[in-house]
């Protein structure tokens, strides 16, 4: 933070406005590429998968509920884990409590996970989290979306390149949509793809410091659960 550069107010203005132009120039940029991946074609979910939830089994037509859009985190939590993955969890905090202004937008949202649904509940509720979670133990369903991997070969398909993958589990984000009896596969994202999901990272990327990750060995080495931390010093609060 020492050595800063420091400048009189006016002088302020003149290089927020100069960053600003750029700022409105990428958010145009990104609005296009948000177009472009609306208008991807999509491809037609033809396997049946079934998961478990809070409500029992439920198939993927299912778990759109009312709506005609899904959407799906893959949260890393391997069948022989006993806690779900540190980094997802610091994603999915900043998941909970989203569906239902999702659902305002005909958005259905669950995480999913290869655990067995009932270690998924103990988890979410030692995180205190209300997101649906479902399990999609004794399905294909995280192996077909590349996001789960028999560590007996070493190479496989992820990020839609061939690579070699070490652990059994990847993050990523699935999308599908529903017209009528039919489900079609729409997006899926995964590695950096996801980093725009997260609350904190987007916070972080405003403030001086930034994430302050670049003298880490691995970038994500600070985080933990967020019930792992010590106390935080927070200032009071509105009564």
């Amino acid at each position: 933070m020492r050595n800063h550069q420091v400048v009189n107010h006016t002088d302020w203005i003149k290089q927020r406005k100069e960053l600003l132009a750029r700022e409105k120039e990428f958010q145009r940029a990104r609005d296009a590429l948000s177009k472009a991946r609306r208008e991807l074609p999509w491809e037609r979910v033809e396997k049946r998968y079934v998961f478990e939830g809070a409500d029992g089994e439920r198939t993927l037509a299912d778990l759109f509920g009312k709506h005609s859009q899904l959407a799906m985190y893959h949260f890393m939590f391997a069948p022989d884990w006993d806690v779900g993955c540190k980094s997802c969890s610091y994603w999915s905090d900043g998941f909970d409590n989203v569906a239902p202004h999702l659902a305002a937008r005909d958005v259905a949202f669950h995480l999913v996970s290869r655990a067995p649904y009932a270690k998924l509940a103990a988890y979410r509720e030692r995180m205190g989290w209300s997101l649906s979670w479902m399990s999609s133990a004794g399905s294909d369903f995280n192996f077909d979306y590349q996001v789960s991997f028999d560590t007996s070969r070493r190479e496989h398909v992820f990020n839609y390149e061939r690579q070699v993958v070490e652990e059994p589990e990847q993050p990523g984000f699935s999308v599908f949509a529903r017209d009528g009896e039919s489900i079609f596969h729409t997006y899926s994202t995964y590695a950096r793809g996801i980093d725009t999901l997260n609350v904190t990272y987007q916070i972080l990327d405003l403030v001086p410091k930034g994430r302050d990750e670049d003298e880490l060995s691995d970038p994500m080495d600070w985080v933990k659960r967020r019930d792992e931390y010590d106390a935080p010093e927070v200032g009071p609060r509105d009564s």
